[in-house]
């Protein structure tokens, strides 16, 4: 009995030795070892595809549309076919103008070949005529003088003078007409030239009739039918043309102090949330919606996935800050006034607890950018520091402690 007394004895001894010890050694706490790291900031925000810029399509004559050889969803070239109108009257108008331009062109023909010849023998005969007839009037006027003839013959020679010269003049003016410069062969180009513009104008109805794709681009809307009547400057079809695609995201304006052109982001189309893409903020709307409280970004795709689509939805991870080989803690192990800060606040009072030889002890530290949690320490520690991560509520300044890293 003596001996199992001694035992129990012993027993209660190393227990409370063992007590002892661990109450010299103090309590638990679970401690991270800070090292340095390169984070990166990023801001999560979601928003749609967007080209730069949208065609509409409309039609520029009245008509019946009789075809639509194109679907939406169609990529389509420029000078494509996107609809037909019924084009049998224009194509007629058409055919009557070049008639007219036919017509007119013959015109001019006949001036050069014809009218201008006849014109100059005429007014080389009337030429002839006005010389014979004067030579007749002074071969009467010579007769008259030496008492041959009357004068009723020299007064004859002399109407036929007059006859001449009126003829003369008359043939030389129908010949001037004809020149260059002369009303006649002005009258017969103009008419040639109205006959053109008339042909030119039929021959552009026409062509209307067939409306084009203006650029490359994809059709992404329609609101025409065949049958539909169709009227100029009513849209009928949007392209989105061929170009870079575009982000376009609305951010919360709290955040405007973090955006800078040129930043870098990675970004996914909803529909394909596992393939990634590089994209670069290139706009800052300088307006703030007042409705929403938001900020109108776009950010350019150097290199567009096959599958992106226009007004798909996408998410995106904007990075706003970089900070190489920086210290940062969790913001639940920070105290103080310091505690809770956000991106960009200015360093403030704040402490934490760490673990030096074995004892706790309350450490000031400045703070900087806060993300995900975590906060980032300007000054105040250094890499390899155990951090205590969750304070006891009874820690005191120089208390001592077991770390247990994690």
């Amino acid at each position: 009995r003596m001996h199992l007394w001694g035992l129990v004895g012993v027993a209660v001894l190393a227990a409370l030795g063992y007590v002892g010890w661990q109450w010299w050694l103090g309590p638990s706490i679970a401690v991270e070892v800070l090292q340095r790291q390169d984070v990166v900031q990023t801001m999560v925000a979601s928003g749609h595809v967007q080209s730069p810029h949208r065609t509409d399509v409309s039609a520029q004559v009245t008509g019946r549309v009789v075809a639509i050889p194109v679907v939406e969803g169609q990529w389509v070239r420029q000078g494509q076919t996107l609809i037909e109108l019924d084009s049998s009257e224009a194509q007629a108008n058409h055919q009557q103008a070049r008639a007219n331009v036919g017509q007119a062109q013959v015109n001019v023909r006949q001036l050069h070949e014809l009218r201008l010849p006849v014109a100059e023998q005429t007014w080389l005969q009337a030429q002839a005529n006005l010389k014979v007839a004067e030579q007749s009037l002074a071969r009467s006027q010579t007769l008259l003088d030496k008492g041959f003839v009357g004068a009723s013959a020299r007064d004859d020679a002399q109407r036929g003078v007059d006859v001449a010269q009126a003829q003369w003049r008359i043939a030389a003016h129908q010949r001037q007409s004809l020149l260059p410069g002369g009303s006649d062969l002005a009258a017969t180009q103009s008419a040639l030239q109205v006959a053109q513009a008339a042909e030119a104008s039929a021959a552009a109805r026409l062509r209307y009739s067939r409306i084009a794709a203006p650029v490359d681009g994809v059709l992404i809307a329609r609101t025409v039918e065949p049958g539909d009547g169709v009227q100029p400057g009513k849209v009928l079809m949007v392209l989105s043309p061929k170009a870079d695609m575009q982000l376009v995201l609305q951010i919360d304006e709290k955040n405007l102090h973090l955006l800078r052109l040129n930043q870098a982001a990675v970004a996914s189309a909803d529909a394909y949330p596992d393939q990634k893409f590089d994209a670069v903020l290139v706009y800052i709307n300088p307006r703030v919606d007042p409705l929403r409280g938001s900020v109108e970004v776009k950010l350019a795709v150097p290199k567009p996935p096959a599958y992106l689509q226009q007004d798909m939805t996408v998410s995106v991870d904007l990075a706003v800050a970089r900070r190489p080989q920086s210290l940062w803690v969790a913001q639940t192990a920070v105290q103080g006034a310091g505690q809770g800060a956000v991106p960009g606040a200015a360093p403030g009072p704040a402490w934490v607890w760490v673990v030096r030889d074995q004892r706790a002890q309350r450490q000031n530290i400045t703070l900087g950018l806060s993300h995900q949690g975590r906060a980032e320490v300007l000054t105040g520690l250094a890499d390899g520091d155990w951090l205590v991560q969750s304070p006891l509520p009874t820690l005191h300044d120089g208390a001592r402690v077991r770390a247990v890293p994690r």
